[in-house]
């Protein structure tokens, strides 16, 4: 068994461990990295399928991401603007495919109405959360204790108008129910934007894209750190001394023993159990991470010879909450010649999908795709499914929310050390949550509350 030293181990080769790994180096820390894949990113994934570029896991930036800007700028790496020229395609209800521009769907009037006084009873809520502390908004607990779904059937009555602010937060963000999370876990989600206008807002959440792919920022930043990134390493026990936690942790693997001032974990909370502990965490931390849990949702990339929606005066976005795939974008690479579409699927429909055998769920998604697209969607050159639910070190995507009432009973919790272990991902972001900018800026927090202890010690 390899024997390290060092003043902080980082178990996760995600942007968040990355991130702290690099700051409290150059803050004159010495640092290892442990990650159990074969490659760094966690959920940051870009990969060559059949020829084709296709980012895997996460991939857009946004202009409020000012944390995964100002890395991108560190990092000398480019952006560049996702396509959205032309018109956007709305499914209703009855399946009549319309077309539309700027940001409200082209539904009925009343519903439209609703929809719009949706927006802004949301948008008041949300500027009274603050996304670092959503528990301590005065009604937090009455928020947390009714579902999104039934939130919304308070508000409305119009099904059109429920069904299509719902997705925005269920199906397109914590790819979960309506009726399987709280309107306080909703409010987060929007909060965590600056507003519920810029979540349903495709222009602004999905803005740019990185030339080359968004993995090139864990890339990046694992470069930095050269051989103190172990891979193929997943940690199977933390070891500490709770009446003398200066005495610091050992974190084991079947081949090292890191021995360690502090300890990180910075993978997703339902990844925790996975660690044996010794002793136990306390039982604030096992209650707090077993009422979390991950969405389910399919990323659907299909690439063909040309991007013919273009020819069509279209933009690729796409929404429909009665569609398989509920939205869908233009994701074609940059300076390629190829068009490529992205889709998603989520919750009980990925749940619905997956019981069918990969090509009976070819034929019916990409069916789904033709509804917006028209049948030169069915025959792509190029078909993959990013399936992170099967994914043994993620389980589940985007990130992990509370289950009901959860976030007002344990939130505050939630990014509390316990002795020399810390906790640290986009899964417990205020600004930023379940986004590749959260990760980065619970890196960053992380890797100061550990300074600022040892400048205490010291």
């Amino acid at each position: 068994m390899e024997r390290i030293e060092t003043d902080v181990v980082i178990v996760g080769a995600g942007a968040a461990g990355l991130t702290a790994a690099n700051k409290l180096r150059d803050a004159g820390e010495s640092v290892v990295v442990l990650e159990a894949r074969d490659r760094v990113g966690g959920r940051l994934w870009t990969g060559d399928v059949d020829g084709a570029m296709l980012e895997i896991g996460g991939q857009w930036v946004s202009p409020d991401q000012d944390a995964l800007i100002e890395t991108l700028a560190e990092l000398g790496l480019e952006t560049y603007e996702r396509y959205r020229d032309g018109e956007n395609i709305y499914i209703a209800g009855d399946g009549e495919r319309r077309r539309f521009e700027g940001d409200i769907f082209p539904v009925p009037a009343k519903t439209e109405g609703e929809i719009v006084g949706l927006i802004e009873k949301l948008d008041a809520l949300v500027a009274e959360i603050d996304p670092d502390a959503p528990w301590a908004h005065p009604r937090a607990k009455e928020l947390d204790e009714v579902s999104f779904a039934e939130w919304l059937g308070t508000q409305t009555d119009d099904d059109e108008a429920k069904l299509n602010i719902g997705m925005f937060i269920a199906g397109a963000m914590l790819t979960k129910p309506a009726h399987a999370f709280s309107a306080l876990q909703a409010l987060l989600m929007a909060a965590s934007a600056g507003s519920f206008s810029n979540l349903v807002d495709a222009d602004f959440i999905l803005d740019k894209r990185v030339v080359g792919g968004l993995q090139q920022v864990p890339l990046g930043l694992a470069a930095k750190l050269g051989d103190a990134v172990r891979l193929n390493q997943p940690v199977r026990k933390l070891r500490w001394d709770p009446e003398h936690p200066d005495a610091g942790v050992v974190a084991v693997t079947d081949s090292i023993e890191v021995h360690a001032k502090r300890v990180v974990l910075a993978v997703p909370p339902i990844l925790y159990s996975r660690i044996s502990y010794e002793p136990p965490l306390p039982r604030r931390q096992h209650q707090l991470h077993q009422h979390l849990s991950m969405g389910f949702v399919i990323k659907v990339h299909a690439v063909y010879e040309t991007p013919f929606w273009r020819e069509q005066g279209l933009s690729g976005t796409a929404f429909s909450p009665y569609e398989l795939c509920h939205e869908a974008y233009d994701n074609t690479n940059h300076g390629d010649s190829r068009g490529t579409l992205v889709g998603f699927v989520s919750d009980e429909e990925a749940d619905g999908v997956f019981t069918l055998s990969a090509e009976e769920r070819k034929a019916r998604i990409l069916e789904s795709l033709s509804h917006y697209y028209g049948p030169e969607a069915l025959n792509p050159v190029v078909y993959y499914e990013s399936d992170w639910g099967s994914e043994e070190w993620t389980r589940g995507a985007y990130a992990a929310s509370f289950d009901m009432g959860g976030l007002a009973r344990y939130g505050a919790d939630l990014r509390e050390h316990v002795g020399p272990i810390h906790f640290a991902c986009s899964d417990m972001a205020g600004k930023g949550y379940q986004h590749v900018d959260g990760a980065i800026r619970m890196g960053r927090l992380v890797a100061e509350q550990i300074l600022d202890e040892q400048r205490l010690a010291g």
